[in-house]
């Protein structure tokens, strides 16, 4: 007879296996050293499309074989280790913060993680890869432009760079408008915002609007320049029009040029003057119009000083332009304004043969300053009106689905609120530059 040492069971059975523990332990088995703690685990259960949480309690609250009141409830291939053991995982914080909703445009980057290297490194992020791709497209410029039949020019040439006026002035247009690059890059590295903050209020370029101020922009300085034009001639004659005047061929080549380049060099200029350094003191003060200031002063400075008349006139232009900026809550209005300003400039130029005697908006007579006085509040009075009426957002809206989260910003100088914008509530919402 055999044996029977337990109920049903021969003795002649195979006998168990011994168990077997460590790192060979089969998974699941109760030798399993990465078994979780708690009653012994039986078979691995089939993978459910979670993360199974283990039975017993879980380690932070919560009812026994309810749902997880953790991550682990949002199981998946790649969901957080702690996880699958039912741990309470933090969400990691997004790169990339806004500003508050209600921030004006110069607030832009009060979104709580500005700190003082921050704003040290935008301005030498900015200052020294506009530097580095300058000289690199300095460098690439003229070999190509050499190899394209381009000589260099004469060394009284002045500023030119190659001895063809509109393949110098191509060069120099291309290499302002590095600086847009080097704005949005700044922005994104140190000041952890949405680049497009740079741009308006709702974080990007609001195009239907720029078309509406490209078709007020672009008749009003037209009618500026004739004014400017019959002016001289009244003056000084036929002079006017001594020139060059250029072959079918290189004038149209030349305007499709302009018309290609120009809107990238204004808008650089926009986002350096306009934008970034506005928004840059706006990070710490509740007034935009410190910010709005140094920038037109730094602006004026930048074309040169040719003249007292110049330098007020881009001044005074600069000034109202700010004012245009903070009404609108964007950019949009006087890159266009700029754009027109410089499309028309250098097409005028090319046309009269005088584009290589063409100098910046610091040369500029005492007769452009005053017309000037005029068109600049008419064309950002006509705009603001037309902001207005079409509900253009002066303040950042509240972030649409999609868009990078908002934050509140972090300690404040004192007296600032939140938005940094005081009691008194927002009402609201170019002049022609010559080149």
């Amino acid at each position: 007879m055999s044996e029977i040492s337990e109920p049903g069971r021969a003795a002649d059975a195979a006998p168990e296996r011994p168990e077997v523990r460590g790192p060979w332990a089969p998974p699941g088995s109760a030798g399993d050293p990465w078994a979780p703690p708690g009653p012994a685990a039986g078979p691995r259960q089939a993978h459910t499309g979670g993360p199974q949480p283990y039975p017993g309690a879980p380690p932070f609250g919560g009812a026994q074989g309810g749902e997880p009141h953790t991550a682990a409830a949002q199981g998946g291939p790649y969901a957080h280790p702690a996880a699958a053991w039912g741990w309470p995982v933090q969400p990691e914080p997004p790169r990339r913060v806004a500003a508050p909703a209600g921030t004006r445009y110069h607030e832009q980057s009060r979104n709580g993680r500005q700190r003082f290297w921050h704003r040290l490194g935008e301005f030498l992020i900015v200052g020294g890869l506009f530097m580095v791709a300058m000289v690199l497209l300095v460098g690439i410029g003229m070999a190509v432009g050499q190899a394209l039949g381009f000589d260099p020019a004469p060394e009284d040439g002045g500023d030119r760079l190659l001895a063809d006026p509109l393949a110098d002035q191509a060069l120099a247009l291309t290499g302002l408008a590095l600086g847009i690059p080097a704005v949005l890059l700044a922005v994104l590295w140190c000041g952890m915002r949405p680049p497009g903050t740079v741009v308006s209020v709702v974080g990007r370029m609001r195009w239907r609007w720029l078309g509406l101020c490209a078709a007020v922009a672009f008749p009003l300085m037209a009618v500026q320049m004739g004014v400017l034009v019959l002016w001289e001639w009244l003056g000084s004659g036929d002079e006017v029009f001594e020139g060059d005047a250029p072959g079918v061929t290189r004038l149209l080549a030349g305007l499709v040029l302009f018309a290609a380049l120009v809107p990238f060099q204004a808008a650089a200029e926009e986002f350096v003057f306009r934008g970034w350094l506005v928004q840059f003191f706006g990070g710490f003060l509740r007034s935009p119009w410190p910010g709005v200031c140094v920038a037109s002063v730094l602006f004026a400075l930048a074309h040169g000083f040719g003249g007292w008349s110049g330098f007020f006139l881009l001044l005074y232009s600069a000034l109202w332009w700010g004012w245009l900026v903070q009404r609108t809550g964007g950019l949009e209005a006087v890159i266009a304004m700029h754009t027109a300003n410089n499309v028309l400039s250098f097409g005028l130029a090319l046309a009269l043969g005088q584009l290589a005697e063409s100098g910046t908006a610091a040369d500029a007579p005492w007769q452009a300053l005053v017309v000037e006085l005029v068109s600049a509040p008419v064309f950002c009075l006509v705009v603001d009106r037309m902001a207005r009426a079409r509900g253009i957002d002066s303040r950042r809206p509240a972030d649409p689905a999609g868009s990078p989260p908002e934050a509140q910003p972090g300690p404040l100088p004192p007296g600032l609120s939140a938005t940094g914008t005081g009691t008194a509530p927002d009402t609201g919402t170019g002049t022609g530059l010559p080149a």
